[in-house]
């Protein structure tokens, strides 16, 4: 596999790599565009809080009415008078990470650009639309099993608790769902993408399946906010299946990359 720091144009080394100067400097670019990118994002959330909050909650307010028969309007409770101001600005700045998702995806996909090979490069904007495509999926899932999520918490109490939460906890409670399916899934993109540029081989995915189910279900259960059968097998299940489809992707890879390795010795010899 060629050199990920490696680049297609002139070197500035004789060896025809980048210096640890450039690779520091390019680091700093795309940290730079991925910080602008989230903090653009996060000032059009803050700018349409009231909307976009009002969407957030109504998971909340869905479950909150039916668990309360009698009660008309949803409500939080509020025992700090900073929290409401606290909670804005944690909805804005995860909202702008949220929407800066893509951008950020690409930054990283342009660090790592130059060591793959020219077929490898074209895939990273399929890369980036496949990966917002399955994050909409992910948080889609979150935001419709979340009255579900918290129906089954309440379970575990007494029939005399009523769900009135503070804003800043059901925030906190929302954001951690959304990372549980968010990152379930990424996970087949991950794992593609740490086979694209050589950390982990097909292979390696194959032989340890057995360890793969384990790690799968203790990380399903990390992630899950809830900790319940239900949402840990809602999480790991489709893990485990996207490892798999992961591991036919890698094989794949694998063999374009060694025919294309093949044609470039053919032409140089």
């Amino acid at each position: 596999m060629k050199n990920p720091f490696k680049r297609d144009k002139e070197p500035a080394t004789p060896a025809g790599e980048m210096s640890l100067l450039e690779h520091l400097t390019e680091l700093r670019k795309r940290l730079i565009r991925s910080i602008l990118a989230i903090a653009i994002g996060a000032i059009v959330v803050y700018i349409f809080k009231d909307r976009l909050l009002g969407f957030v909650v109504e998971p909340y307010c869905q479950f909150q009415l039916e668990a309360i028969p009698d009660q008309e309007t949803c409500v939080f409770l509020l025992t700090n008078p900073m929290e409401s101001f606290s909670v804005v600005l944690t909805f804005a700045g995860y909202g702008g990470l949220l929407l800066a998702t893509p951008v950020v995806l690409y930054q990283i996909g342009r660090f790592v650009l130059p060591g793959l090979y020219p077929h490898e490069k074209k895939m990273l904007a399929p890369f980036v639309v496949i990966s917002a495509i399955l994050l909409a999926i992910g948080l889609v899932s979150a935001y419709l099993l979340l009255p579900k999520a918290l129906d089954v918490l309440l379970g575990f109490g007494l029939d005399s608790f009523e769900p009135f939460y503070r804003p800043s906890e059901y925030l906190g409670f929302f954001i951690k769902m959304l990372f549980a399916f968010g990152f379930a899934a990424q996970f087949p993109l991950i794992l593609v993408f740490l086979q694209l540029i050589g950390i982990v081989e097909p292979q390696t995915l194959s032989s340890n399946r057995r360890f793969a189910i384990v790690g799968v279900v203790i990380l399903g259960a990390i992630v899950t906010p809830t900790g319940d059968p239900f949402m840990l097998s809602v999480i790991s299940v489709p893990m485990y299946l996207s490892y798999e489809i992961a591991i036919v992707i890698g094989k794949r890879m694998v063999k374009r990359r060694s025919i294309a390795g093949s044609t470039a010795s053919g032409v140089a010899g």
